[in-house]
């Protein structure tokens, strides 16, 4: 892929181009890997073009829309007739009984040890125990059955001889599931993706987003990095989820009020330097 310039164009869409160039090469890698033809992606990439002609251009009677479609994207006007009635974007399903019994385990003071660590806990019987914990979520679902799933899910690990229940860390973690690590990605990137979009868009910055680049890294320190990463993932982590669940269970709300959906992350990235780069280049905040 070329990263040369078009000098015909002004230097916003230059400048567009190149950033296009460093997102679609990684989705390409990631089709070509999976092995994802060209016209799979190229028809989910027209249904964007169109679906995002109709959130820009509102309203109007259908045969117009139809022409101001096919003049905003390029796409001829009978290709736009057949996407119109295409959906691009599906329901997402609720985050599992299961996934918020983790969460809370994970964030909730009363059932970690000392050193933030989630404690393995009894089966059944008083707090802190799985049958309290799991209740402290649902009283719809049996903590039997959401102990299954979560077993099922990787969540937990069940001891029957000890009648305990043992968290399992970074389950959230994918490592191996290729469809549930795929998900996990188009959440995560799709997520960072619109708000840097939006922002560069917007005369006012709408969303939180931050990096620090640094040059220079020698890579013996990469996996010292790492763990302080998590150490700081954690941090933030116990911070926000406590939060996070306060106001999504605030009884004083009123029920009629919009909801929001909310995705906070955190991420990093090194690969090797050009030989021409300096490598005593300071860290350098981005945004």
């Amino acid at each position: 892929m070329s990263n040369a310039p078009d000098s015909s164009l002004p230097p916003d869409q230059q400048a567009l181009l190149e950033a296009v160039n460093a997102v679609l090469l990684p989705l390409a890698t990631l089709a070509v890997a999976r092995g994802v033809h060209f016209s799979v992606i190229e028809e989910r990439l027209r249904q964007a073009f169109v679906q995002a002609a109709r959130e820009a251009n509102p309203g109007g009677l259908p045969h117009r829309q139809v022409s101001r479609i096919s003049t905003t994207t390029g796409i001829n006007r009978r290709e736009v007739t057949r996407l119109i009635n295409t959906s691009l974007h599906q329901e997402r399903p609720r985050r599992s009984l299961a996934a918020e019994v983790y969460a809370h385990w994970l964030t909730n003071t009363l059932y970690r040890d000392a050193e933030g660590l989630p404690l393995p806990l009894k089966r059944q019987g008083p707090k802190p125990s799985f049958e309290t914990l799991a209740r402290e979520i649902t009283s719809d679902v049996h903590p039997r059955s959401l102990l299954g799933e979560m077993v099922r899910l990787g969540y937990a690990v069940l001891d029957e001889p000890e009648d305990l229940v043992v968290c399992v860390m970074d389950a959230l973690v994918p490592k191996g599931n290729m469809p549930r690590s795929l998900r996990i990605l188009g959440d995560n990137v799709g997520a960072h993706f619109a708000a840097a979009a939006i922002n560069v868009l917007a005369t006012e910055p709408q969303h939180f987003e931050r990096a620090v680049v640094a040059t220079g890294i020698p890579r013996s320190k990469v996996a010292e990095l790492r763990q302080l990463l998590q150490r700081q993932w954690r941090v933030v982590q116990d911070a926000m989820v406590p939060e996070l669940e306060s106001m999504i269970n605030d009884e004083h709300l009123d029920p009629t009020e919009p909801k929001e959906r909310l995705l906070i992350g955190l991420y990093s990235h090194h690969r090797a330097m050009p030989p021409e780069q300096d490598g005593n280049a300071e860290p350098e905040p981005k945004g």
